[in-house]
């Protein structure tokens, strides 16, 4: 009896929510919401961990791309994928924009843990309100890129959160590290340009099965950047792997590549389409 009790209440609240949620044209926007829960979650873990949905105002069944934001995973906000939520999801795509713990004050691999808990959130909640849970993509913008390789090719992160890498349809990073973070070593004590590739790297996982990925890069990228994604494509192709497309960006620089995509037009944006839709 209590059982039915609870899961009342929690079919109630889910519905207050629903009904709460601002309706904006075209989009329905869900802020704030907590994707990790219990009572050993730290205050910092309570801070964070959050997302925000923005949702296809019609259309049942549609795909949800889980984005991950930049900042060298010491900085930034889902509130800057704001521009980038409202566009895609008027275009028919569900965005869900992730807060996650940063360094210094999160150590790796809690930014990584953070980000398995996300996706699984999206995985086991998409469906209910009208999101295709085999049609998720997780992508990021360069730290949130970083992430996004993680979760694709070291697949105990996902497991762990109770969802499988191989149940995403695919991956997205933009303009993602693919060596061993740069806060990873300077959390090591390494310096910035003391290249690594040890099991915090993507690279370390390159193989011939992995997941769909979809590799962006800007042609005026960060230093060593555009070379470290070419590497990566390079080195999943040598491994026979069939299911790496790489692209590099024309007249886009590490901030621009991200920032873009909003933009109807833009060429990394439309390459995400048709990656997530298929071909035209």
């Amino acid at each position: 009896m209590r059982s039915l009790l609870t899961l009342a209440i929690v079919t109630l609240l889910t519905a207050a929510v629903r009904a709460e949620a601002p309706k904006d044209g075209n989009i329905t926007v869900l802020k704030n919401l907590p994707y990790k829960s219990g009572d050993a979650l730290s205050s910092y873990e309570k801070e964070r961990c959050k997302l925000d949905v923005y949702l296809p105002k019609s259309g049942k069944s549609f795909a949800t791309l889980v984005w991950f934001h930049g900042g060298g995973l010491k900085g930034g906000n889902k509130d800057g994928a704001t521009k980038l939520g409202r566009s895609l999801a008027e275009a028919g795509l569900a965005v869900v924009a992730v807060n996650y713990r940063l360094s210094p004050k999160a150590k790796y691999p809690a930014y990584i843990q953070d980000a398995a808990a996300a996706v699984a959130w999206t995985k086991e909640h998409i469906v209910g309100h009208g999101g295709d849970p085999k049609r998720i993509f997780v992508s990021g913008h360069s730290a949130g890129g970083y992430l996004t390789l993680m979760l694709g090719l070291d697949p105990h992160y996902l497991h762990e959160a109770g969802t499988e890498a191989t149940e995403m349809a695919g991956y997205i990073p933009v303009s993602g590290q693919t060596m061993t973070h740069y806060t990873v070593r300077e959390e090591r004590g390494i310096g910035q340009f003391t290249i690594t590739a040890d099991e915090a790297a993507p690279v370390h996982y390159a193989r011939k099965d992995t997941p769909k990925f979809l590799v962006l890069y800007a042609d005026h990228d960060m230093a060593a950047r555009a070379e470290e994604n070419a590497y990566f494509v390079a080195i999943m192709k040598g491994a026979g792997n069939t299911r790496v497309t790489g692209l590099q960006i024309a007249d886009r620089t590490h901030g621009s590549i991200g920032g873009k995509i909003s933009e109807e037009g833009d060429p990394a944006r439309e390459a995400i389409m048709q990656f997530i839709n298929g071909p035209k």
